[in-house]
């Protein structure tokens, strides 16, 4: 019984800091973007372009790259992701199953920066010379190499969803005679739609936090990209190229901006994932 209570005291006390650390967090940020709301400035900042010499510090752009390179990611990741996961968990015999699944499980910790470092030599250069436009680091280099990121872990949350459904079910379904195509259709993918979003949404904020992949591979240019084969900034690149400005610049106040908006918009998709999951646990 002691033990018990020690356990739950320290998980308490774990989650108690936890929940300081972001909380402290983000009043550390609107501490030190408080200028930009008390002067009504934060809200131009977010329809402005980026142009120094003409005292424009809007981070439009970058949050317009950020989207842009997000939504293409998961474009590309998402498809595969589902594919790739109704073939460990329906199509695929158990041992190569089971090989599948461990080397997804190893891709997801492969450092970011090896990514970056395949798509630098290999992905942009192939963009390059496949469309002959520009220097082949754009939203698409960044989105495909983005994606292969984001990958790994919504496969390991599609398979996690899939092989959580209950044995009645399989068993329902073998005994009408239902192929594993038809089972896949008809039981497992009406039963783990909410699982699906949940990694869908919970990848959306580990694409929109990664700065690596977007610094190395996008281009970083500061204007609103017009196609996918432009250079684009994202808002975490942006932090990370403008943080050694001048503390007092207005151009250095652009970052909390941008880290304000990364930390509503990631907040705002934890909350759906919560609100999702438990919508399903009290629908089953």
């Amino acid at each position: 019984m002691k033990k018990t209570t020690i356990a739950e005291t320290g998980f308490l006390g774990a989650a108690v800091f936890s929940a300081s650390i972001t909380a402290f967090i983000l009043i550390f940020m609107l501490f030190l973007g408080f200028p930009l709301f008390r002067e009504g400035y934060f809200f131009t900042l977010l329809r402005t372009p980026w142009n120094p010499d003409h005292g424009l510090f809007g981070i439009y752009p970058m949050l317009t790259g950020t989207l842009s390179i997000v939504f293409l990611s998961l474009c590309w990741a998402f498809p595969l992701s589902l594919g790739a996961s109704v073939l460990i968990s329906v199509l695929a015999p158990p041992g190569f199953a089971a090989f599948c699944k461990k080397t997804i499980q190893m891709l997801t910790g492969i450092p970011t920066v090896i990514y970056g470092f395949v798509g630098v030599f290999l992905l942009v250069p192939f963009i390059r010379e496949l469309f002959a436009s520009g220097s082949g680091m754009s939203i698409l280099s960044a989105s495909l190499m983005l994606s292969m990121v984001i990958s790994p872990t919504m496969i390991i949350i599609f398979t996690d969803t899939f092989e959580s459904l209950p044995a009645s079910y399989s068993t329902a379904a073998d005994a009408l005679g239902a192929s594993p195509v038809q089972k896949l259709v008809y039981v497992i993918l009406p039963y783990s739609r909410r699982g699906i979003f949940a990694g869908l949404v919970l990848s959306v904020g580990r694409a929109m936090g990664d700065t690596l992949i977007a610094l190395m591979l996008a281009g970083n240019a500061v204007g609103v990209p017009g196609s996918i084969l432009d250079s684009a900034r994202t808002l975490t690149a942006h932090i990370a190229l403008v943080i050694a400005a001048d503390f007092d610049s207005i151009e250095f106040k652009t970052i909390f901006a941008a880290g304000f908006v990364l930390y509503v918009l990631t907040t705002f998709f934890i909350l759906l994932v919560r609100i999702i999951g438990g919508t399903g646990m009290k629908n089953r």
